[in-house]
């Protein structure tokens, strides 16, 4: 037997609680990530789309385009955890088999870690704007400090303010989260729409960028959108990912499915068109476009704000905040409670099941977070958005290999007791614990994208390797499915079937279920036969 904590086993059916509405909840929690503007995310992404030449309303199709396609691979990559209700560590062994799973799962538990840092220290900045429309002095307050550090007294107290006010939300159990997602589905929306609406009436009009024309044309700007749709792309990768996770609480299987396909192109579709209009709007208030939502509030405390002005400020500082707690994935990571401490605590209990679970990793996460100086990482972006894009590739070849395995070669068909055995000839064993086939294939779906990778930190590369780097997800996903299927037909897997059917061979699930009855049974006979000798 593996070492197994109850985290990695089938979520109990009284804990599969997520319905439909929360994952619609969930989508439009992670959309709503406007504070994580630095990398790319949901409110800042369409300016770099500006930037390049693209008028507004292209850059906004892009957006669309970009996660309309991507959500279906949410979904196809959630499904086994909505039916049968493992967590991503699990769904890995299949693929990439019992121990082969833990290299994979270590990098995803390394990356939660690192974003959790990030996300609080861009977290603390909204918390210093918030501080400041309640007590201006906050501003002044006097840096104590080396340079060494990196930051100064007045950033740090406003991260550790973050990260303090974060540990209690990684407290309760996962099936629970929904209920903050519900409250930030409330919260953040009327916080973004007050904010479009106070800059429109600042500035009497939307701004010149809506009615800035495009720049570039023809095969440069067809590039151009491709390029920005891998942006998206990549911005979607750390949730797919983790879909089995939350994937797994669900309530029925049919629940992620039109939940999820519907809301995540709507919800990202709806937040880049408030930073659009907000950011445009700033160019006719203060004469230069403002694309950062937190140094936007900042500016409006500059100017000897009036009492509403500050409340106005507070209230959207404080929606900020909610949403870096509530969330935690993505340029690939946004949220620090459903994509960092969820899914590192979910990674650690499966690297270590008898000493953490899913809590505890959370807070490991946290700690990791602290340490690490994150406010270092986020000062030099440029470093930080190149490291990411490559992590986006060895996502994207682990993502192929899973859905294939799931799809097309085993098609729907689990052995679930054999996730937890390292027995000769069972299904997860292979070659030792490894499945050599998606080894091979998930370094294929890598290499593809090196040269393109090596283009993104600075380097001279042809052209074409430039391009498939910009289409990365598809050719990492693409390459390591196909590699893997091959292999997998070529030299079969235990398990494969021919005929698509979602069914657990081993009726796991029911066993334990009928041992459950078996004891209670049993202690029901005991108390009774207790109750006879006593009369």
């Amino acid at each position: 037997m593996v070492p197994q904590s109850d985290d990695l086993l089938p979520v109990p059916i009284e804990e599969r609680t997520w319905t439909a509405f929360s994952y619609v909840a969930f989508c439009k929690s992670s959309a709503c990530n406007i504070a994580s503007y630095r990398f790319s995310d949901s409110w800042m992404i369409t300016s770099s789309m500006i930037v390049m030449g693209m008028s507004w309303w292209q850059a906004w199709l892009t957006i669309w385009i970009g996660y309309g396609v991507m959500t279906p691979f949410v979904v196809l990559l959630g499904r086994p955890g909505a039916v049968f209700h493992v967590t991503f560590p699990v769904v890995n062994r299949a693929s990439f088999g019992i121990f082969g799973s833990l290299w994979c799962v270590f990098n995803r538990a390394a990356m939660a870690c690192i974003w959790y840092g990030v996300q609080s220290s861009i977290g603390g900045s909204c918390v210093l704007v918030m501080l400041r429309a309640i007590w201006p002095s906050v501003n002044n307050i006097p840096n104590s400090m080396p340079l060494s550090s990196g930051t100064n007294t007045r950033d740090f107290m406003c991260f550790l303010i973050f990260w303090v006010v974060s540990l209690p939300f990684i407290w309760p159990p996962v099936h629970t989260i929904r209920h903050f997602f519900t409250f930030k589905t409330i919260v953040s929306p009327i916080a973004c729409l007050i904010f479009m609406i106070w800059c429109i009436v600042k500035a009497k009009g939307v701004g010149p960028i809506v009615k800035q024309p495009a720049t570039i044309h023809g095969s440069e700007l067809a590039w151009a959108m491709i390029s920005s749709v891998g942006i998206c792309l990549s911005n979607l990768i750390t949730l797919t990912t983790n879909a089995p996770d939350f994937g797994s609480r669900a309530k029925t299987p049919s629940a992620p499915i039109i939940s999820q396909l519907l809301s995540i192109p709507l919800s990202y579709g709806l937040v880049c068109l408030f930073g659009v209009i907000v950011s445009s709007s700033s160019q006719t208030i203060y004469g230069e476009v403002i694309w950062s939502p937190v140094d936007l509030l900042g500016m409006f405390l500059d100017d000897d704000p009036s009492p509403a002005t500050r409340f106005g400020v507070w209230f959207i500082a404080f929606s900020l905040i909610i949403a870096q707690l509530m969330l935690c994935t993505l340029p690939i990571s946004r949220t620090n409670i459903c994509a960092n401490s969820v899914s590192a605590g979910c990674d650690l209990t499966a690297l270590f099941p008898r000493f953490i679970n899913i809590r505890r990793g959370g807070y490991i996460s946290a700690i990791v977070g602290l340490v690490m100086c994150p406010w270092n990482l986020v000062s030099s972006s440029s470093r930080f958005s190149s490291y990411m894009s490559a992590y986006s590739v060895f996502l994207s070849a682990i993502a192929g290999v899973m859905a294939t395995e799931y799809w097309f070669v085993r098609k729907g068909h689990y052995n679930v007791a054999d996730f937890y055995v390292t027995r000769k000839g069972s299904w997860y064993w292979y070659n030792y614990g490894f499945n050599p086939r998606a080894y091979t294939a998930y370094v294929a779906g890598i290499a593809i994208n090196v040269v393109g990778f090596a283009g993104d930190t600075g380097r001279p590369v042809p052209a074409a390797a430039t391009h498939i780097f910009d289409l990365s997800f598809f050719t990492g996903f693409g390459i390591s499915s196909i590699v893997y299927y091959i292999l997998s037909r070529v030299f079969p897997v235990p398990g494969a079937a021919d005929i698509f059917e979602e069914i657990d061979v081993s009726g796991y699930e029911e066993k334990m279920a009928s041992c459950d009855e078996d004891t209670k049974s049993k202690d029901d006979s005991t108390e009774k036969e207790s109750s006879t000798i006593l009369i």
